[in-house]
């Protein structure tokens, strides 16, 4: 959602990097502006995987992927159109419902985002935020033209300071609440920690999260996740060459007691 968009370091602090499976990212970029990503991930027996190409010239970005399913994705970016707009074409062959448009547009106090499939019975879906980087206020909807009916309306409330942020958001078209705070402890090291509560009225059930980061050396990161669940989670990252990293992951579950703890190991390459 725009309205939490400076708060990006959230849900990196409590879910970004953690992985449970076997996962392997190889990534190169050429001078002429060719990107080239593989990525491969291993889960139980099965193999699944990706190849990405990225061209970019002037103010056009092209991206295409292909997958182990032979799906075929497709995206053209176009910067700066208009002063602080960014428009971009969308579509997966062989889905032909899948095209699909979208504009972006930010300034210094606003921002949104506009979305429309190209078929005959389009879905739309709009986001807007206002504010300063301080406090901010937003929403976004959702409208299937198919079934005449809201896919989704949220709604969120941000405050930020230099050592911490703090959002409040309504989703789940109004069925969902959730706080979510991050304070930075010590700016030279990293260290942080992290609370999410969420709250479900059709069920009056409510959960929450908290997670800590903390950089033992400028290459080395760990993080820590806790639930009210009972499962536990940490993360090491480590980064031993310049933009390659192997992370290790670990999360038990006390209630999964004929399981063994779910490790996970990914290795992320760009020569």
């Amino acid at each position: 959602m725009l309205i939490c968009a400076h708060l990006t370091d959230l849900p990196n602090l409590l879910n970004k990097d953690y992985n449970f499976d076997h996962k392997f990212i190889f990534s190169k970029t050429s001078d002429s502006g060719l990107g080239l990503t593989a990525t491969g991930i291993k889960v139980n027996e099965l193999f699944i995987g990706d190849i990405s190409t990225q061209y970019k010239s002037g103010k056009t970005v092209v991206d295409v992927k292909v997958d182990t399913n032979s799906n075929i994705s497709t995206t053209v970016t176009v910067n700066e159109l208009l002063a602080g707009a960014k428009t971009s074409l969308s579509f997966k062959i062989p889905d032909q419902k899948s095209g699909k448009l979208d504009v972006h547009y930010l300034h210094d106090l606003v921002a949104f985002n506009s979305s429309i499939g190209l078929t005959p019975t389009p879905l739309l879906e709009f986001a807007a935020a206002i504010g300063s980087r301080e406090l901010s206020l937003g929403a976004e909807i959702g409208f299937d033209s198919a079934s005449a009916s809201f896919t989704k309306y949220n709604a969120g409330l941000g405050f930020n300071k230099h050592d911490f942020s703090a959002a409040l958001m309504l989703t789940d078209k109004g069925e969902t609440l959730k706080a979510s705070y991050i304070h930075v402890l010590n700016p030279i090291n990293g260290a942080a920690v992290a609370a999410e509560m969420i709250h479900k009225f059709n069920t009056n059930e409510n959960s929450f999260t908290i997670g800590s980061l903390h950089n033992v050396d400028p290459l080395t990161m760990v993080k820590t996740r806790f639930s009210n669940s009972g499962k536990a989670a940490v993360l090491c990252q480590h980064q031993w060459r310049p933009k390659s990293f192997i992370t290790l992951s670990a999360e038990y579950d006390p209630k999964a007691v004929s399981a063994p703890p779910k490790l996970g190991l990914a290795l992320a390459l760009k020569p």
